[in-house]
């Protein structure tokens, strides 16, 4: 497994391919798990809880995730409810997702604040359908087809819009988007003085 360079939209280089249309894998080979290997472990190093392989120049259609949720063992807490120290007690639990899709939406609309590894240190609120239907090839190529909801339902759409060209700013008014670039700009320009 190998940390991956994030692709931000403060480049223009970098925009260009974050823009991009992904391509759909024809299957999950050992070649696709490696490129899901390399997101995932490039995704907690960032850290996030979400990652398109166009995030790190591969235009295929894939993504990881990782909410924190998963089922705690013995040695593992819940995530505290009320979100006191939460990130200690978050339990991994990796998602991968090959050839992503919408199959419904609910009418219903849920609005979250988003965040984005391509887009550092900006955050803003994006309403999208509160539930969706979805299908997918899991790690091993298995179809999957299910409804969800929440951060989770949030996190594919976002992930989603990743390959098809769109970030989660585009969702927003002009100006809020200049906002960020200018936002994205600084930090990067910190972060290299640093």
């Amino acid at each position: 497994m190998a940390i991956r360079r994030i692709l931000t939209i403060d480049n223009a280089a970098d925009l260009a391919v974050l823009k991009k249309v992904s391509t759909p894998v024809e299957a999950v080979d050992a070649d696709v798990q490696t490129l899901m290997d390399d997101m995932l472990e490039t995704m907690y190093a960032a850290p996030g809880i979400g990652l398109a392989a166009v995030q790190i120049g591969d235009t295929r259609r894939v993504v990881v995730m990782d909410l924190g949720d998963g089922e705690p063992t013995t040695d593992a807490e819940v995530v505290d409810e009320a979100g006191e120290d939460a990130e200690a007690n978050r339990v991994a639990n990796p998602r991968f997702f090959v050839n992503p899709e919408i199959l419904w939406a609910s009418d219903e609309q849920f609005c979250y604040e988003e965040g984005c590894l391509s887009i550092p240190e900006y955050f803003d609120k994006v309403e999208r359908p509160a539930r969706v239907r979805v299908a997918y090839l899991d790690r091993s190529g298995a179809r999957i087809e299910e409804e969800i909801d929440g951060l989770y339902a949030v996190c594919f759409q976002h992930e989603l819009d990743h390959l098809n060209g769109v970030l989660f700013t585009d969702h927003l008014s002009r100006l809020k988007r200049d906002r960020a670039m200018s936002k994205v700009k600084k930090t990067m320009r910190m972060r290299e003085d640093a």
